[in-house]
This record gives C-alpha cells, sequence and structure tokens, in this order.
C-alpha cells in the first residue's frame, strides 16, 4: 500500500514531465494523494472481505449493499475529477496546452550567435 507522502511525490514527479506541475497545485495534489490513500485502504478492506457485496443488516432483516462500495466508487468519482484537473489522464491532457519555458531575450541572442 502507498502513502500519501508518496503519493504526492510520485504525482509531482509525473505532473513535472508532462510539464503540468507548478507550485501553487499543491493543495490539490495532496486532496488527490489523500483520495488515492483512502481508496487504496478501502480496496484492501474489501479485498480482505472476500469482495463480500450484501450484507446481514441483523435482528433477520434483509441484506444491504455492503457500505465500502459505494464509498469506493465515490472514491472513483472524486479520483477521476482530481485527475482530470492536475492533466493526469490522457483525456484531460489533450485538452490543455502546455507553455513551453520561454528563453530571455539574451539567452535567444546568444544562441543566434552561435
Amino acid at each position: 500500500m502507498t502513502n500519501k507522502k508518496a503519493i504526492i511525490k510520485s504525482t509531482k514527479t509525473k505532473m513535472a514531465s508532462l510539464g503540468t506541475y507548478k507550485k501553487e497545485y499543491d493543495k490539490m495534489i495532496e486532496i488527490f494523494a489523500g483520495l488515492l490513500e483512502q481508496y487504496e485502504i478501502l480496496l484492501l478492506r474489501f479485498e480482505n472481505g472476500n469482495y463480500q457485496v450484501d450484507i446481514d443488516c441483523g435482528f433477520g432483516e434483509s441484506k444491504k449493499t455492503n457500505p465500502i462500495i459505494r464509498v469506493l466508487e465515490t472514491l472513483r468519482k472524486d479520483i477521476l475529477t482530481y485527475s482530470d484537473r492536475l492533466c493526469l489522464n490522457p483525456k484531460a491532457l489533450e485538452t490543455i496546452t502546455i507553455e513551453k519555458d520561454k528563453k530571455s531575450k539574451l539567452a535567444t541572442m546568444l544562441s543566434e550567435m552561435k
């Protein structure tokens, strides 16, 4: 299982390699990492529970859907939303234009002199 700090570091690295990372996004990255960490924890619980979909309500009542399933579905949607905003999936990356670092006038002149 990956912890939040590792997810934050990995996310920043991925965004930097895509050219989309800015320090101003750090808070959003922290929230995204927290969602991923929660998802992994709950998924592990669901797996350890042998993927139990229905649970007993007790007192002879009928079964109900395991609440972990609903939380996992909500987390999936939230993770997708944040991954879109952070341009961490192919569809979101297609919709943006990445600004390249601009050279200073001096650097441009020096490179032209060669």
